[in-house]
């Protein structure tokens, strides 16, 4: 069985807005649910859990430990604060080991692909991740997809090439494409854009520079003193 990262938690009390001096100290509510446990409101440090996350993202098991108790979670959503993006509340679900799961398992790209060293297209990632069938401890950080066979522009790296980890099953549709090299833009089509952008910013420049005519000035004013009259 694969070393899980371990994160501590307290049981926490504080609720709704009294939790923001737990964030202010460095402090972030959480909640802990699913399998071998009823919704329990916890507690984590801010810093040690972003450790964690970078080490187990959201498809890798995690030892919580909650008092006495551990339990294998996978962390959920993650709620973070717009202006300073600090992590403002977690859910962190609790997995039955001996069950499979629905999951997602992130893709990284690997390589220099030819077609971009070469022929100077740009690598395209259609695709970010997968979704996969497995027992909880067989899931991976991330799943890595090599580019280099991308020799030409008709190359299409496509789910079926993915080899899966041990014990686990993909089940995202296999045709679904993953990554592709395209093509540079020719001097026409670099042109043609250039146009567009030029037409559409003259379009601009006119409605900024539209006058009102003396008829059109005339007309508002009657408007204006019909309506002051009521």
């Amino acid at each position: 069985m694969q070393n899980h990262a371990t994160m501590n938690a307290t049981v926490r009390e504080l609720t709704g807005r009294a939790t923001e001096a737990l964030r202010a100290e460095g402090t972030v509510p959480a909640v802990v649910y699913g399998f071998g446990t009823e919704p329990t409101n916890i507690q984590v440090d801010r810093n040690a859990f972003l450790k964690v996350l970078a080490a187990a993202g959201s498809s890798t098991v995690v030892d919580l430990k909650v008092g006495e108790k551990t339990f294998q979670v996978l962390i959920g959503e993650v709620q973070r604060n717009a202006l300073n993006d600090f992590v403002t509340h977690i859910d962190f679900r609790a997995v039955d080991p001996n069950r499979k799961i629905e999951a997602k398992i992130p893709l990284v790209l690997s390589g220099v692909a030819p077609a971009v060293k070469e022929l100077g297209g740009t690598l395209l990632q259609s695709l970010e991740e997968v979704e996969v069938l497995s027992l909880p401890n067989a899931l991976v950080h991330e799943i890595t997809i090599d580019v280099t066979r991308l020799a030409t522009f008709d190359d299409v790296i496509r789910v079926s090439d993915i080899v899966a980890p041990e014990g686990v099953e993909i089940l995202t549709s296999s045709d679904v494409a993953v990554a592709s090299v395209q093509p540079p833009r020719s001097e026409e089509e670099i042109a043609s854009l250039n146009e567009m952008v030029d037409a559409d910013v003259s379009k601009v420049e006119v409605l900024k520079e539209k006058k009102v005519t003396p008829e059109e000035a005339a007309e508002a004013e009657k408007a204006k003193g019909a309506k002051d009259k009521k």
